[in-house]
């Protein structure tokens, strides 16, 4: 094993390492907020993946995050204490009463137009299946429909931002079956095998450390796969590489596929971290400030961009709560993003692998070390 491949290990090690510690260190309100930052370093690993490894800039990834959120968040909704208590057999959503018309049964089945797409989440099973599948559906048909039609660069971006812009609008003006802008609030907890799984608590953490923790070693086993190596090579080159023989669309619509399926249990978990899921989660600015978070981190580096998420966010948190800086921090954060660009153009990852190659040729100056192209992977 190379020098350079023992500190990827070692780095890899050292960060599931710390996050599966930090609960020793805080206290239940300081690790629900954690939690949500490592949910966010799951969407920096899915950007990773499509925009460092695939070369495709999405800015709809919100709304995969969104849709399974309100998957399990449908699930959680039908089994709080206010769904239960509607004058019914079977949970109702409380909103659907106050949205109801007059005269209406309150029947989950018909309570209005819509109420009836409701009935298979009275299990939460089905809601953390369709938080999955139906992402990975959507993922799988548009790319197909995309990258089929050899369609790529900014037009991937443009489309990817009008569909989730066209679902944003669709799940607000579906008021009596979504709850519009309100979103869906007052949730119960999810339950898996008998434990529930407080927001505050450490099994909520753990859960989404694990989660996050698989994410980055999939992530990692799957690009340096013969698959991995020949996406690499089109993101280079997709005409050599269509050339040569490879079935391109093939290979983007199943790296697509999977940085939508990693979206959305991102989503599911920040809705049991966070318990409530909003139309928000696919407003274009999130699905920007992905980017963002990634590009700081290092959009080649699987590890670089989950980190990148979770230090802006922590950066935001104390930034944005420090009353001398209340009205400023959104500055403060565009200002990191532009002086990252400018002076840190392969973000945190590439400034890990300069340092790594600095101490190599430190211990043996004539060896040389191979130089990182410009959007290979660093960590």
């Amino acid at each position: 094993m190379s020098i350079e491949r023992k500190f990827q290990v070692a780095a890899y090690v050292l960060f599931i390492a710390v996050i599966f510690a930090a609960p020793v260190f805080g206290d239940e309100f300081w690790l629900n907020r954690i939690s949500k930052y490592l949910v966010y370093g799951m969407l920096g690993v899915a950007i990773a993946l499509t925009w460092g490894y695939a070369g495709i800039l999405n800015l709809g990834q919100g709304l995969f995050f969104g849709l399974g959120a309100y998957m399990l968040a449908m699930s959680l909704k039908l089994s709080s204490l206010t769904s239960l208590q509607q004058g019914s057999d079977k949970p109702v959503p409380d909103f659907m009463l106050w949205n109801a018309e007059p005269g209406a049964p309150t029947e989950l089945c018909c309570i209005n137009k819509g109420s009836f797409l409701w009935l298979p989440f009275q299990s939460q099973s089905v809601g953390l299946v369709l938080g999955i599948v139906l992402p990975v559906v959507i993922a799988g048909a548009l790319g197909m429909l995309v990258f089929r039609k050899r369609i790529s660069g900014v037009f991937v971006s443009i489309i990817t931002l009008a569909l989730v812009l066209l679902v944003r609008l669709v799940m607000v003006d579906a008021q009596p079956v979504t709850n519009g802008f309100n979103g869906l609030t007052d949730l119960g907890w999810l339950t898996i095998g008998g434990i529930e799984f407080d927001p505050y608590s450490r099994a909520t953490y753990y859960l989404c450390a694990a989660c996050l923790s698989l994410t980055l070693i999939g992530a990692r086993l799957i690009v340096e796969t013969r698959a991995g190596m020949i996406l690499q090579a089109i993101r280079d080159d997709h005409v050599r590489a269509r050339y040569l023989g490879f079935d391109v669309s093939l290979y983007q619509v199943f790296f697509f596929v999977i940085s939508a399926g990693i979206a959305g249990v991102a989503g599911m978990l920040y809705v049991v971290v966070a318990e409530f899921a909003s139309p928000t989660f696919m407003d274009l600015s999130f699905s920007v400030t992905m980017v963002v978070w990634a590009a700081v981190g290092g959009r080649s580096s699987l590890l670089g961009a989950c980190v990148g998420a979770i230090l802006i966010n922590m950066i935001e948190a104390e930034v944005s709560e420090t009353e001398a800086l209340v009205e400023a921090w959104k500055a403060i954060i565009g200002l990191i993003f532009v002086l990252v660009v400018l002076f840190m153009p392969r973000g945190l990852g590439g400034v890990a692998h300069d340092v790594l190659r600095w101490f190599v040729r430190r211990r043996k100056p004539g060896k040389a070390f191979p130089a990182l192209p410009q959007q290979s992977e660093a960590l």
